[in-house]
């Protein structure tokens, strides 16, 4: 079993930028890394994985060419950075991981999850 602590959300105007963490307890080139996206009344949906080695990114539509997801696997650590922020990016972000080879993008393929770090974007 892995525990994954998330950090770096907060408050920022729109136009912005933030950096998310997320530190494993264990080794993490074990597991694909995923992070995940949930506002209030919707459904907790994609935003990016990362394959174990790091060498393969999938991203939403919705933050293509905006967010980067990447990972240090010496600290056990995966990133996503996210920039021209947008209102509707304001959401409870996850950090997930899964036993696989194959980086999925559904929820239910994610064996692990963090508590959460809010990030809330103004106009």
């Amino acid at each position: 079993q892995v525990q994954l602590v998330e950090s770096g959300g907060g408050l920022v105007q729109a136009g912005g930028s933030l950096r998310l963490s997320c530190a494993a307890s264990r080794t993490s080139s074990s597991y694909v890394m995923g992070w995940f996206r949930q506002a209030p009344g919707t459904e907790r949906e994609f935003v990016a994985a990362i394959s174990r080695s790091g060498g393969r990114t999938y991203s939403a539509d919705s933050v293509k060419g905006r967010f980067t997801i990447a990972r240090d696997n010496a600290k056990n650590t995966v990133y996503l950075q996210m920039n021209s922020l947008k209102p509707e990016d304001t959401a409870v972000y996850y950090c997930a991981a899964e036993r696989g080879n194959v980086v999925h993008t559904t929820t239910l393929r994610y064996d692990y999850w963090g508590q959460g770090t809010q990030v809330t974007v103004s106009s």
